[in-house]
């Protein structure tokens, strides 16, 4: 980990990289953002709306907005009628890709901790509940 003095990159001030990171790609939608757009090579406005479910049309607006000022989404417009527009990932962006693999499957095994420590509670209560039956039945 970096020293944290503050630094200047742009228009951003931060106190370490970490923080300059997550000012970048952070947030309840961005991160969201850019798993469909590593899943598509390019994607449409519309698609990507129905594929973030709850993401309201202003915050992904917003959020693409600001990942494209960042260097991290290409926005091209195809100049037809109706209008099109897609996104992408700019080579920038693509430098994501193992972090948010590495993020997602670091997902999965904090899920799977979960599910394996309910299953191990699981079992021992239906143990007990065994054990208990039998004294039960005992007496």
């Amino acid at each position: 980990m970096d020293e944290c003095e503050l630094k200047k990159v742009g228009n951003l001030e931060f106190v370490c990289y970490f923080q300059l990171a997550m000012m970048i790609i952070g947030g309840k939608w961005k991160p969201k953002v850019l798993f469909h757009l590593v899943q598509h090579e390019n994607i449409r406005f519309g698609e990507l709306r129905r594929k973030i479910i709850g993401i309201s049309e202003k915050m992904l607006i917003q959020s693409l907005k600001d990942l494209e000022k960042d260097k991290i989404v290409h926005r091209k417009v195809y100049r037809q009628v109706p209008p099109k527009v897609e996104y992408s990932l700019t080579d920038l962006g693509k430098s994501l890709i193992p972090i948010l693999s590495s993020m997602e499957q670091w997902g999965k095994s904090y899920a799977s901790y979960f599910v394996a420590k309910k299953e191990k509670n699981t079992k021992y209560k239906l143990g007990t509940i065994i054990d208990n039956l039998d004294e039960q039945v005992k007496h």
